[in-house]
């Protein structure tokens, strides 16, 4: 493709070969390779390197830190050597732990998790979230960005609220997007599709199962499934 598709794929896989295979396939495709926790705890600094020694791709690193703001300060200075494009905090943590972040990673876009995309309304409120899902998603984006955070993580249903709130001066990326075709949602609740949450205003789109699943049929297809996908948002 002439312009690589604005997709964050999801290398979720505890086999590295798998993720080096599920890469290749999608190279030029898409923008941002997302290594989330399974990944990082498997192969660790090594394997984050193995996947930029491939791509020249952006890396974004899903730990979802979360800690005192020492502790985090720490952590991020830990995986600073690594440069990666975006690295997530949870809002949750406070403007202490995310600015002690942002300290720590100057040339990394540290981004604020505001609510899994996995909790219902139901759960937000059990969990002490006093109002709904995007009222706090408006807030905890807030509080990234005034602490330092140039991206924040929400729901394509938070979208819109987040960018009235905060403007064009953040990164958006966005899970919970599953595409028109009837791909099953698995554990996302609040979902879109693709081109849904890029019109209402995301940057980037994180995609995963839907993609790599197309992997037991082979590179070849697991290519053109990124393609149909990737032309949806384009």
């Amino acid at each position: 493709m002439e312009t690589k598709a604005p997709i964050v794929l999801a290398l979720d896989t505890p086999d590295l070969n798998t993720a080096l295979g599920w890469l290749k396939a999608t190279q030029g495709i898409v923008s941002i390779y997302k290594l989330g926790l399974e990944f990082y705890l498997t192969f660790g600094q090594d394997g984050v390197r193995k996947i930029l020694d491939h791509t020249d791709s952006d890396i974004f690193l899903d730990l979802k830190l979360h800690d005192i703001p020492h502790t985090v300060r720490g952590a991020a200075l830990a995986l600073s050597s690594l440069r990666p494009k975006y690295l997530t905090v949870h809002a949750s943590g406070g403007r202490a732990m995310i600015a002690a972040a942002v300290e720590a990673t100057p040339s990394t876009f540290v981004t604020g998790v505001t609510i899994l995309t996995s909790l219902t309304e139901k759960d937000i409120q059990e969990v002490g979230f006093k109002e709904n899902a995007s009222v706090s998603a408006v807030k905890l984006a807030t509080i990234a960005v005034e602490a330092g955070a140039r991206a924040i993580v929400c729901s394509p249903l938070e979208i819109i609220d987040i960018r009235t709130a905060l403007g064009n001066k953040v990164t958006i990326i966005t899970p919970g997007v599953r595409p028109s075709d009837g791909a099953p949602t698995d554990d996302q609740v609040r979902t879109l599709t693709p081109r849904q949450a890029i019109d209402r205003g995301a940057n980037f789109v994180v995609i995963g199962r839907p993609i790599t699943g197309e992997w037991i049929n082979g590179p070849v297809a697991m290519r053109e499934r990124a393609v149909e996908i990737a032309e949806q948002v384009l």
